[in-house]
């Protein structure tokens, strides 16, 4: 697995590489924003650990960046920072962190949340029932080929670029329209005990897979809030 560390305290980055490549993993550095963009490009890791204070580009931008480009790979990325506030959290999430650790932080505690990671990605891979078809009046979710399509105006069927991640939060979705999920129950569903973090991940997700699956994300038709409790899915509305 490969994990690029882009911190610009050259202490940190080391004792972090030593760390993760003592538990067997493979790890560049980039010490700026620039120059992890620019290693991303060239060799797309599975897990990217960004520091939030970064020279020049900082962690926020990378991350932006990172999640708007259609690389081949979808990395995780494990955002670091020395502040703990609350806003903090809600703002690296938001630009699509999929955890979030405070320095200072232990080397154990950095592994686990590495791991974690790394076993979401694994546990999307099996499906428990591959042979099994979610159908909605748009959408379609094949779990045995691993294919989403969403019906349009012309009749015909497009396929939808989904992470694995969002593809399974879009087949857990169909297999109970109108159910409302809290967030606990949707990270239950979705990562079990491999979840570290603010459950607000969840809110980062919903709103990447709206952009992919909604006419207008901003005024979503299909993935509705439900104020004060969490998530559903209804699909009785035209486009």
């Amino acid at each position: 697995m490969e994990i690029l560390i882009v911190e610009d305290e050259q202490e940190i980055a080391q004792l972090i590489k030593q760390t993760l490549v003592t538990e067997g993993f493979s790890c560049r550095i980039a010490n700026n924003g620039l120059t992890a963009l620019d290693i991303f490009k060239q060799q797309q890791p599975d897990v990217v650990i960004l520091d939030l204070m970064l020279p020049g580009l900082d962690g926020l931008e990378v991350c932006t960046r990172i999640r708007q480009q259609p690389y081949e790979k979808d990395p995780y990325i494990l955002m670091l920072t020395a502040r703990g506030e609350e806003i903090d959290r809600v703002i690296g999430l938001s630009t699509g962190a999929d955890d979030y650790l405070v320095k200072p932080f232990s080397p154990r505690e950095l592994v686990a949340r590495v791991r974690a990671l790394l076993r979401r990605s694994l546990r999307h891979g099996v499906q428990e029932d591959n042979s099994q078809t979610y159908r909605t009046k748009h959408f379609t979710v094949d779990l045995d080929q691993h294919v989403a399509t969403r019906q349009l105006e012309s009749q015909t069927a497009e396929e939808l670029d989904l992470t694995t991640l969002e593809f399974n939060l879009l087949s857990t979705f169909l297999s109970y329209p109108g159910r409302v999920w809290s967030r606990t129950q949707l990270i239950d569903k979705l990562w079990g005990n491999d979840f570290f973090g603010d459950e607000r991940v969840v809110d980062t997700h919903i709103r990447r897979l709206r952009k992919k699956i909604e006419p207008d994300a901003a005024n979503p038709t299909f993935i509705k809030t439900v104020v004060g409790v969490g998530y559903k899915f209804e699909d009785d509305n035209q486009f």
